[in-house]
């Protein structure tokens, strides 16, 4: 798929499944980032109120035969201040990129007559998690290793699945739930990351540092939409997230919490305050 002034016009949303499908980590990748440049460009059509469904039998998303998932509880944890420890900690932010992927496609094709405009957010933010799983695997190859050495498990796309039929439901919990612990997670990390010091420990704060910005933008999009969502609907909207996260059995978030982070997302004080006195 080319952004090629020369060529058709692309169908937006039918290839954002299409790339979503993709098992191999590189071809999600490259048709991720051609359908991005075919926006870019203008060479994408938005078909916003066509109701798509998969083909029989299509497996999503599509993804590698490893990592082996299993059960979060039983993912070994190792210290990083191990080479192979530091090893499975890339692995682990690695699968979580993967997952973002597809968890941005899965939110274009999936969602019929939203604006143009969450369209273009969302497959923005599947480019840029491309470009994160790109920069963390090259990293982990430097270390001897390759995206799948290690176990993993699936809690984002599991919750993926739990949103599927609710757009709203989708922005609340994914976005503004899962995706907004990695900003509370990341600085703790880069700090055990410090105190490793090794250069590999040193190139992964780096890497991290470029993801962290970039989530905070992806974090906002969910914001963004939500709120939205709940204006148009007439809801609450924290009211709302309540009744959700105990709907769908969100995990419970827990401090600390990255306040400059999540205020530059776009979290209120009064959901702060709520946040504080869970």
């Amino acid at each position: 798929m080319q952004a090629d002034a020369t060529r058709s016009p692309v169908n937006l949303r039918p290839l954002a499944l299409q790339a979503l499908c993709m098992a191999a980590p590189e071809a999600k990748v490259s048709a991720t980032q051609a359908l991005f440049e075919a926006m870019q460009s203008g060479g994408a059509l938005l078909d916003a109120a066509a109701q798509l469904e998969t083909g029989a039998g299509v497996s999503m998303p599509g993804r590698p035969p490893r990592p082996e998932l299993i059960a979060p509880t039983d993912v070994p944890h190792r210290s990083p201040f191990t080479p192979e420890g530091l090893a499975a900690l890339l692995h682990a932010v690695t699968h979580i990129e993967f997952n973002a992927i597809n968890l941005a496609l899965d939110a274009v094709w999936r969602f019929a007559d939203m604006p143009a405009s969450y369209y273009a957010d969302w497959m923005r933010v599947a480019h840029e998690e491309a470009l994160h799983f790109g920069l963390l695997r090259e990293h982990l190859r430097t270390l001897g290793h390759d995206y799948g050495d290690f176990p993993a498990h699936d809690g984002l796309w599991e919750m993926c699945v739990k949103t599927q039929h609710d757009v709203t439901a989708r922005m609340a919990l994914v976005p503004r739930t899962l995706e907004a612990r990695g900003l509370d997670a990341t600085p703790l990390m880069q700090a055990r990351l410090r105190k490793v010091g090794t250069p590999a420990a040193l190139r992964a704060i780096e890497i991290l540092d470029v993801i962290l910005r970039d989530e905070i933008g992806h974090v906002a999009v969910g914001n963004h939409w939500y709120g939205w969502l709940c204006a148009k609907q007439g809801l609450q909207p924290l009211a709302h997230y309540r009744l959700l996260a105990r709907q769908h059995n969100a995990p419970r978030l827990k401090p600390p919490f990255n306040e400059a982070a999540r205020r530059a997302a776009g979290f209120t004080q009064q959901e702060f305050d709520a946040l504080l006195s869970s």
